[in-house]
């Protein structure tokens, strides 16, 4: 069955330019380097929830495990966290159309 990384977060607001530089640089060819399918990307534009909402697909959930578990991802998660606030993240069963 397939999963979906659901990741949410904030973009700190001294960091908004160095962020999406890092964001299409580093940070998303990076997890699909890993194997995950980028399936969808959303901002928050109005509201009270997280500005950003990115998903990713993996075949099986012990994939996306592993995947969270390894050296590669850390590293890219970690630089992740110097640019934005409130990060979270969940595994899904995959469905069609938006997932919260």
């Amino acid at each position: 069955m397939a999963v979906k990384l659901i990741m949410t977060w904030d973009i700190t607001h001294e960091r908004e330019q160095e962020y999406f530089e890092f964001v299409v640089r580093e940070f998303l060819p990076g997890v699909q380097r890993l194997g995950f399918e980028l399936s969808d990307a959303w901002a928050t534009v109005y509201g009270d929830q997280s500005q950003i909402q990115v998903g990713a697909v993996l075949p099986s959930a012990p994939a996306a495990r592993r995947m969270l578990k390894s050296p590669e991802w850390q590293s890219l998660h970690n630089q992740l966290l110097d640019y934005v606030d409130n990060y979270e993240h969940k595994l899904v069963e995959a469905r069609g159309g938006f997932q919260f």
